[in-house]
């Protein structure tokens, strides 16, 4: 049984989240994902006007005479999320913070793909796999997957998002749109990525606080890494010390842009401090307009 106050919020974001499906990115999601898949359907002999590229030539030498592929439409599409519900993202120094901006945005994306008559599945993630919802669809079970992205617990503290991909490899055998909802704050998941990207269609939405980019002057702080448990001390207050925080902070987001490029993973830029509707919107265009 759901408490009340609990059921309330789900109900608050579902109505907040559902306007902006219905009002905002309506038909756009359909246009860039929607009939992009084709999967086999038989072989069949070669008739004059046939593509060359389509003949399979496996069976073309053992029957004697062409043979080729032929696919159909996918219909229905199955969109898996990859929440991180690491250390890192119970994190904010404006208005939501990190995990709750990523449980609203699997609010969104859902709703999205349930209006489609689409699967929905969710993987949440530490540096471990905490939960598994496998693909299904209808309303209800959307709510379920709004709530456990809400409220689920977490034991984990780490970041593993190379285990969380190979385990959506594992169970999911279609190809999946899958986003990963995270502040990648992890190494050595490029192999990962590369390999899953190649069988899904992955969408990095990547969720950054202001305050990890820039620090305000407000002197000395006593500061805890919530993944590893170290703690250090730093001086706010030492210009040089906050010039040289952004430029590693600017850094490291230039070099995971560069590391998504270079898997051909799509890559949404979401901050805490300003509205994800623009950032998603201009992700479905421009997708759109690439595949025109």
């Amino acid at each position: 049984m759901i408490p009340k106050e609990v059921f309330k919020k789900i109900h608050r974001i579902q109505i907040t989240t559902s306007r902006m499906v219905t009002d905002v990115l309506a038909g756009q999601y359909q246009s860039v994902f929607k009939g992009r898949g084709m999967e086999f359907d038989e072989v069949r002999e070669y008739t004059p006007g046939d593509e060359i590229r389509a003949i399979d030539w496996n069976v073309t030498a053992r029957m004697g005479h062409p043979f080729v592929k032929k696919f159909v439409e996918e219909r229905e599409l199955t969109v898996m999320l990859l929440l991180d519900a690491s250390m890192s993202c119970r994190f904010g120094s404006v208005d939501k913070m990190k995990n709750q901006l990523a449980a609203e945005l699997c609010s969104v994306l859902a709703l999205s793909a349930i209006q489609n008559n689409d699967k929905v599945g969710i993987i949440i993630f530490t540096d471990k796999i905490e939960k598994f919802i496998p693909p299904r669809k209808g309303h209800r079970h959307v709510l379920r997957v709004v709530r456990e992205a809400l409220y689920y617990k977490p034991d984990g503290k780490g970041t593993d998002i190379a285990g969380a991909l190979q385990y959506l490899n594992r169970v999911t055998k279609r190809k999946a749109i899958t986003f990963i909802i995270s502040d990648f704050f992890d190494e050595d998941y490029k192999k990962l990525l590369s390999i899953s990207n190649k069988r899904h269609d992955i969408v990095a939405v990547t969720i950054t606080d202001p305050r990890e980019v820039d620090l305000p002057n407000v002197g000395i702080l006593n500061l805890g890494d919530a993944e590893t448990g170290e703690d250090i001390t730093i001086d706010t207050g030492d210009a040089g010390f906050r010039k040289q925080y952004k430029k590693d902070a600017l850094e490291r987001i230039a070099q995971r842009k560069k590391l998504l490029r270079s898997v051909n993973v799509d890559n949404i830029d979401i901050y805490t401090d300003a509205p994800y509707t623009k950032e998603l919107i201009k992700f479905f265009r421009t997708r759109e307009r690439r595949l025109a």
